[in-house]
């Protein structure tokens, strides 16, 4: 067997840190931004507490599969919802795949938390153009939503990063 030089040990590396990143990405997005779970988040915490208020930092990245009602601004609302958290695993990606390769030890954590900072405030600012009641300072006001979820959650997916990083190749 011919062993492969040392820039594709550093490539399957970087490979492993983008797909640990965005792996945990869609478990945040799965198990907190589903309906059930920012439904029950909206019912039954205190926005005046600190879990009340984290958890529904955490359940930002909402996502339905059903609109609220059969008018056009839900389902323009809906599509706008499922559009940002499917932009925040391709942001979060995109971000991983370019720079991973250069990220070792606690760069790679500090990364992988940038990524979803990043990846969140973009993905928010953009899809606030789809929903009705879309304007400038909405999306500034969308982004920095998006900035705070990433600041908060990202440290998750900065671990599966550095993780990822220090677990692929020899």
């Amino acid at each position: 067997m011919v062993p492969y030089p040392d820039v594709m040990a550093i490539f399957g590396r970087a490979k492993t840190a983008t797909g640990a990143g965005v792996v945990a990405t869609l478990i945040l997005v799965l198990a907190f931004g589903n309906q059930a779970f920012t439904e029950w988040v909206q019912r039954h915490s205190n926005p005046n507490s600190v879990w009340g208020w984290f958890l529904r930092v955490l359940s930002w990245p909402s996502w339905n599969v059903v609109p609220d009602n059969n008018s056009a601004a839900a389902n323009r609302d809906l599509i706008a919802r499922d559009l940002r958290a499917l932009l925040l695993l391709i942001f979060v990606a995109v971000v991983l795949a370019v720079s991973a390769k250069s990220a070792v030890g606690g760069a790679a954590f500090v990364l992988g938390w940038a990524a979803l900072i990043f990846g969140s405030a973009l993905a928010a600012f953009l899809t606030l153009f789809i929903t009705t009641d879309a304007t400038l300072l909405g999306a500034f006001n969308a982004a920095a939503a998006g900035s705070t979820y990433g600041l908060f959650a990202g440290w998750i997916v900065g671990i599966a990063v550095a993780a990822g990083r220090g677990g692929g190749g020899s």
